[in-house]
């Protein structure tokens, strides 16, 4: 098993190395350009925000990196990862290369992200959406994730899945679910699970966006995105407008493979009042430093 992910490794570096040549040609070098990272918490937008950003490579010296996405959590096992394997995964970007991922606001990675080598975004949606998202994102899409038996065959229907997505699965739970196979971590509510992001939404250096934003606004979003590029050192080859009509172009929900319906608000039809009461007390003033109440 060692042995196929080291082959799986040297084939994916292989491909990235194809592609930064590939780019060098068309644009020159590309030193000096940015990183371009999109950070996110879980079910805001990542493939959206990731699908912006790889647009950058047709408008000027950036490249898909081809790179895993970068997580706190390690999806397969619920494990949380080492702080020093997080800034390992970092730092092995390079100068225009465009990665994702799902990681904490701790100190240290923060100050590389705020790093001038860095075009750093960071996306977050709608809280009762996200849940939402979650539970079909667990239960009929993930079968992989350390959670997907307690929601497929446990929680049988949707509100019990809902409910869970709010409130938490305790890990005693998870055990008795899990007919013995280890399970390393609970699933903490909502607001646990948001909290360890919040400080991005203070950091200057990165680009703070709404998923609701794209589906409202989206030329004037993209031009943001774009913007803060620029600021961070990347030179565009094509016209403002031009540039934008390309990041645009880039967005395609069927490229997506955890996309589902996309919608804003959708939590209005999916939780009960009961779902909003648990919410409620359950994230206090979350929606509130979120700019969402």
């Amino acid at each position: 098993m060692i042995a196929g992910k080291q082959i799986g490794d040297q084939a994916r570096w292989l491909r990235r190395s194809t592609r930064r040549l590939r780019q060098t040609l068309r644009y020159g070098s590309l030193a000096h350009s940015p990183i371009f990272f999109a950070n996110s918490f879980p079910k805001s937008g990542t493939h959206l925000l990731t699908q912006v950003l790889q647009g950058f490579a047709r408008i000027g010296p950036a490249v898909d990196s081809g790179m895993p996405a970068v997580t706190t959590f390690d999806g397969f096992t619920g494990r949380q990862r080492g702080l020093d394997e997080i800034m390992e995964d970092l730092r092995r970007f390079l100068p225009g290369d465009i990665g994702y991922g799902h990681v904490h606001a701790f100190p240290e990675v923060m100050e590389l992200l705020s790093g001038a080598r860095f075009a750093t975004y960071f996306i977050l949606r709608d809280p009762r959406d996200v849940v939402v998202s979650h539970v079909h994102y667990i239960a009929e899409m993930a079968p992989n994730h350390i959670h997907h038996r307690y929601y497929h065959e446990v929680l049988l229907d949707f509100n019990e899945r809902l409910r869970a997505s709010i409130v938490g699965v305790p890990v005693e739970e998870l055990m008795r679910a899990s007919d013995g196979r280890p399970v390393y971590e609970p699933l903490p509510d909502i607001r646990q699970r948001f909290e360890p992001y919040l400080d991005w939404l203070d950091c200057p250096a990165v680009l703070v966006l709404r998923y609701e934003e794209f589906v409202a606004n989206r030329r004037q979003t993209l031009e943001r995105v774009l913007d803060h590029a620029l600021q961070r050192g990347f030179k565009a080859t094509v016209s403002m407008p031009e540039a934008i009509n390309r990041l645009e172009d880039s967005i395609d929900p069927a490229r997506s493979p955890t996309f589902r319906s996309g919608k804003i608000g959708g939590w209005k039809n999916a939780l009960t009042q009961q779902h909003q009461e648990l919410f409620a007390a359950v994230c206090g003033d979350l929606l509130e430093k979120l700019g969402y109440e």
